[in-house]
């Protein structure tokens, strides 16, 4: 058969081939179901690591919510104790400020009623010592008057034995009315009988009648003097408890005033503190029913997640079962078949091999031609050897009458199926370095991110550590502070007080000595009867002087008395305040004591997990290292082998039709010159 023959049945030879046998059909089903089910396995893998990742970002997240949550647990039933410690404190400033107020103004108003009634008596008092006076000057002047006359009236008053008997004939003189004489006569027996108590057993009476004019009006005169003298110091008396009265009113009102502000300004802040315990305690509700949820979601998605890793552990191998069956299929055809296929559906069986000699001459010199340029082109020594191998192959096929095609045709397929392996272990290796650098880099952002993010969260912690640690110096130097204030007042109040007590002795000593020489002076120039001249005028003058002393004397002790009330008052508040003051800083330092180390723990533990976070790090940078060394410093790019490996397959496959099409032709040659012989 000559080569333009083989020619123009070679478009029939390449449609005969398309149609293929059964076998390769199931084969390329099998090959189809293989793709189909690895691309499933990808798609389920890449599915599986999505969901992989989005467990372990929302435990992480969950976690963090724990741990927040129970932090801020602690710190609210910190806040509610400190509140509840405040309101305590508070409570009893209150309690004590309503009692010191209620007895300070019971204080008052007892002081506002005894004032009141002194002012009655005294009233009363002054104005009967008033008409006395009056009563008695008037008494005296008519005494003088008639006696200057020397009437009848003045007779009778001679002729009287007793001042009673004077005081009745100047009645009935009509030179006094009744009303008068009736009050001097009282006024005279009452002076009378407290002289003679006051009197030694046997000594004349103060306010003995001699029969005269002059011994009546002396009289008169005497119990003038003791009314007025008696008025002076009753305005004196009623001054000093006046004084006194203001002084202790003013004290006191002052007292009530200041308690009544500090009790106001513990009401707000008892107020303001129970408002933020009923806050806190709102919070802590929500922070604890926030965290039980929170744990309730992260056992949920602990076991929602291992679930799905199971599931997906169970496709995969589902899926790798699978596989495993289908290469045993394929596996068998290829072996127990291929015998059995060729004698079915081998267009050669049915031709001579005689009749083949010019059209083998020729396929063989076009197929190797073909490779041998192929392997020119795409510089190939394996190619090149398979040139040679083939054009041996036909040589000795032909030479011991065996088929010249298959030899070859196994030749090129055995490199076609080399060269699809290696391409196919090649784009495995390929997608190992892909997948093994796309996680081992968003490992490496996820470890930085969770550095950055720890880092900044120690950074956080430590600087909220050591704000509290400042406060807390701050509160122990103010507590310092507080005692060294209180130790200070101690010691004044102390001196103050034995100065006091020294001071108030004298002075109380020096008006009792006043009073005393005051008694012993009047007592000696009331008295009558002295055997040598009394200087009357001097001893009362000398008796005005201790009066004003004794005003003074006294008015000073009453002055002493309420400077160390008021000072034994606000010694006694500021101590308490300052007692206060140090409980609620004390407490302070122990809540703030307990946060600031809690928050040291926390920054210890997160520090322990920076550098595990650290550690990992640095093994994925070593992982990465390594992946570079081996996927990407190659010296020839993936993209460039696959170029070149899909020419040469593609090249082998062209050689491989038309040594099919050469067969082909030359079988329909074959029968047309059968038919003709025959």
């Amino acid at each position: 058969m000559s080569l333009l023959t083989l020619l123009v049945f070679l478009p029939l030879a390449a449609q005969g081939s398309e149609l293929g046998s059964p076998v390769s059909k199931v084969m390329d089903m099998l090959a189809d179901l293989e793709a189909k089910i690895i691309k499933e396995g990808s798609e389920s893998q890449k599915t599986y690591d999505e969901f992989s990742e989005w467990c372990e970002d929302r435990s992480k997240n969950v976690g963090f919510e724990i741990k927040t949550g129970k932090a801020e647990i602690e710190d609210l039933k910190a806040a509610i104790a400190k509140e509840t410690s405040t309101m305590s404190a508070l409570s009893a400033k209150v309690e004590e400020l309503s009692g010191s107020i209620a007895s300070n103004e019971a204080d008052l108003a007892a002081a506002t009623k005894i004032r009141n009634e002194e002012a009655q008596d005294f009233a009363v008092e002054e104005k009967e010592t008033t008409e006395v006076i009056s009563m008695l000057e008037r008494a005296i002047s008519v005494l003088e008057r008639e006696m200057k006359k020397g009437g009848a009236a003045m007779m009778q008053l001679q002729g009287s034995k007793s001042v009673v008997d004077a005081l009745n004939a100047l009645v009935q003189a009509s030179v006094i009315n009744s009303a008068d004489s009736k009050r001097l006569t009282a006024l005279v027996q009452s002076s009378q009988d407290a002289q003679e108590e006051d009197d030694e057993v046997g000594a004349p009476a103060a306010a003995a009648y001699k029969g005269h004019s002059d011994g009546i009006i002396g009289t008169l005169e005497d119990l003038l003097e003791k009314a007025q003298t008696q008025l002076e110091k009753a305005r004196k008396a009623e001054e000093t408890s006046l004084h006194n009265y203001q002084m202790l009113k003013a004290s006191l009102t002052d007292e009530i005033k200041f308690a009544n502000k500090d009790m106001d300004a513990a009401k707000k802040n008892k107020a303001a503190s129970e408002e933020g315990k009923a806050t806190a305690e709102g919070d802590l509700s929500v922070t604890t029913k926030d965290l039980d949820e929170d744990t309730a979601t992260l056992s949920t998605l602990h076991q929602d997640c291992m679930t799905g890793a199971e599931d997906f552990q169970a496709e995969t191998k589902s899926r790798g079962e699978e596989l495993k069956a289908l290469a045993t299929a394929k596996k068998v055809l290829q072996e127990a078949v291929g015998g059995a296929a060729a004698q079915t559906y081998s267009f050669f069986q049915v031709v001579s091999h005689s009749s083949l000699s010019t059209g083998a001459d020729l396929a063989n010199f076009e197929a190797v031609r073909f490779v041998r340029d192929l392997a020119r082109k795409e510089n190939s020594v394996e190619l090149a050897q398979l040139a040679s191998r083939m054009a041996s192959a036909m040589r000795f096929a032909a030479a011991g009458g065996a088929d010249p095609f298959t030899k070859v045709k196994g030749l090129i397929k055995s490199m076609i199926e080399k060269l699809e392996s290696d391409a196919q272990g090649d784009a495995s290796h390929k997608s190992y370095c892909d997948k093994e650098m796309s996680e081992a880099n968003t490992k490496k952002a996820e470890k930085k991110a969770l550095i950055d993010k720890l880092s900044t969260s120690i950074d956080s912690m430590t600087a909220k550590s050591a704000k509290l640690k400042e406060e807390i110096a701050e509160l122990q130097k103010q507590m310092a502070q507080l005692a060294s204030s209180q130790a200070e007042m101690d010691k004044i109040r102390s001196t103050e007080k034995a100065l006091y007590s020294k001071n108030h002795a004298e002075m109380q000593q020096g008006v009792e000595g006043v009073q005393k020489a005051l008694s012993v002076l009047k007592d000696y120039y009331a008295a009558e009867g002295q055997s040598h001249s009394a200087a009357e005028g001097a001893g009362s003058s000398i008796i005005g002087l201790l009066e004003v002393v004794e005003s003074d004397f006294s008015k000073g002790l009453a002055e002493m008395e309420v400077t160390e009330s008021t000072a034994a008052s606000q010694y006694e508040k500021t101590s308490k305040e300052n007692e206060i003051a140090s409980t609620m800083k004390s407490q302070d330092i122990k809540y703030k004591t307990k946060e600031a180390a809690g928050l040291d723990k926390s920054s210890s533990e997160t520090s322990s997990d920076l550098e595990g976070t650290r550690v990992e790090l640095d093994a994925i940078l070593e992982q990465l290292d390594k992946l570079e060394k081996m996927c990407v410093a190659k010296a020839e790019p993936y993209a460039e082998r696959k170029a070149r490996r899909e020419a040469e397959i593609d090249g082998l496959k062209e050689a491989l039709n038309i040594l099919e099409g050469e067969t082909v032709l030359i079988q329909q040659a074959s029968k047309h010159a059968l038919r003709g012989n025959k």
